[in-house]
């Protein structure tokens, strides 16, 4: 196994130490950063890091993904389409030894279900342009791992927290805020959790469409009010949805209010998650810092 990772971020990272960890630790991984400085960070990893910022062709890509037996697609889309499929498809057609694809996605593809319980079976019906573009993505991946004669596992996610991005962080920063709109819930995956499924999946070149959360879908506030508690200082005030001062884009994601359920990669692949509710996660974050 090779792995290529186009968006060596949060869940990548995760992924490749995942990888590592429960697979080989001798797999080879390269993947991509979008400018120099990020690609510093990787210094002190043996990870083969490329720049790539999505608007052309990352000069020194070509030879690291023709070798790649899985790649990992984790750069959201734009208005004009997946960048690696745009800019490196001929260089996934190149790959002759590709036996997987992988890609991350999201949950608000799905949109609105007034807060009831789905699971991939239900439409999507997205409801602002970042997961229209998601939903785009998708088909257009689809479109070509049929073409390519691969398999694709197209991997739902649920709002991302883990180590340097949890409640935790934003408490100590004193940008938590408790915004409370009734019947609200979100899911959430601890990053771990992202890098050990994906990790299993690629290793058995799992096929298919899965959702990837936690099992409590639960109100935004109660994760703040969780982890004052666990610090021991108070929590933020309250506030209202309706008064609170907000960004579009961050009000935007009230707009979707759904329970998800992922049952069936845990089935798939036999397994459970490390951390099935907000409660184990942020203590894992919290005594792994003590």
């Amino acid at each position: 196994m090779g792995v290529f990772f186009f968006g060596m971020g949060y869940s990548s990272r995760a992924t490749a130490r995942a990888l590592h960890l429960l697979v080989d630790p001798e797999i080879p991984v390269a993947g991509t950063t979008r400018s120099a400085d990020g690609a510093e960070a990787f210094a002190d990893t043996n990870y083969r890091i490329h720049v790539f910022d999505g608007e052309v062709p990352g000069p020194t890509v070509r030879e690291d993904v023709r070798q790649a037996t899985h790649v990992i697609l984790s750069i959201p889309p734009d208005e004009r389409g997946d960048p690696a499929l745009n800019l490196h498809r001929a260089d996934l057609d190149a790959a002759p030894n590709l036996e997987w694809l992988g890609y991350f996605s999201t949950v608000g593809v799905y949109g609105d279900f007034n807060g009831e319980w789905i699971d991939e079976d239900a439409p999507t019906r997205p409801l602002n342009p970042r997961s229209r573009q998601r939903v785009e993505a998708e088909e257009a991946w689809r479109a070509y791992a049929k073409e390519r004669g691969v398999p694709l596992f197209i991997e739902r996610l649920a709002g991302i927290y883990g180590p340097g991005r949890s409640a935790f962080d934003k408490l100590r920063e004193g940008t938590a805020r408790r915004i409370v709109k009734p019947g609200q819930v979100f899911n959430r995956i601890h990053v771990a959790d992202i890098g050990r499924i994906t990790a299993r999946a690629a290793q058995a070149k799992l096929e298919g469409t899965f959702n990837l959360t936690d099992s409590e879908p639960a109100p935004p506030q109660d994760l703040v009010t969780y982890a004052a508690q666990v610090m021991g200082i108070e929590p933020p005030p309250e506030v209202p949805f309706d008064t609170a001062e907000m960004t579009p884009m961050a009000k935007s994601f009230y707009s979707d209010n759904k329970r998800v359920s992922s049952k069936r990669v845990l089935e798939a692949l036999g397994t459970d998650l490390l951390y099935p509710t907000y409660r184990e996660g942020l203590d894992a974050i919290w005594n792994s810092h003590q």
